[in-house]
């Protein structure tokens, strides 16, 4: 399942994915991974939950941050939720059709593999791809 939290700047995206972190430390019965552009979110999510500081590696592609989500569940197959913030920072390429594209890939990964997927992400709503607005909470 992917889900995403998407709104202007200010909005209270991070706020709403961390309280759902929260909520996912508490009742998932496997691991909880949260990439991060910065390392902003040391003190606001539970201990228990894996911190990624993403902006570490060099992102920028869709397939980069693909292999790297491969990656991380290739050394740990128990990871139930993966949370992602601030989701357009990560990429190089902004436009709705490749963040539709790369939803779509991650639906059929998430599927497969039996994770569910938050990923926030700033923008104007009305404008997003129709694969993207399928998966707003």
């Amino acid at each position: 399942m992917v889900k995403i939290i998407m709104g202007l700047k200010g909005s209270g995206k991070t706020k709403k994915l961390v309280e759902l972190v929260r909520e996912a430390v508490d009742t998932a019965n496997g691991d909880v991974v949260v990439f991060e552009k910065d390392k902003k979110l040391t003190y606001d999510i539970p201990y228990q939950a894996r911190l990624v500081d993403a902006g570490s590696y060099p992102l920028g592609s869709y397939e980069f941050l693909k292999g790297m989500i491969c990656g991380v569940h290739a050394g740990n197959y128990d990871i139930t939720h993966f949370f992602i913030d601030n989701f357009l920072k990560m990429v190089d390429d902004k436009s709705p059709a490749a963040l539709g594209d790369f939803v779509a890939w991650l639906k059929a990964f998430s599927e497969k593999e039996g994770i569910e997927f938050i990923i926030s992400v700033s923008g104007e709503a009305e404008g997003a791809d129709e694969r993207v607005r399928a998966c707003f909470i």
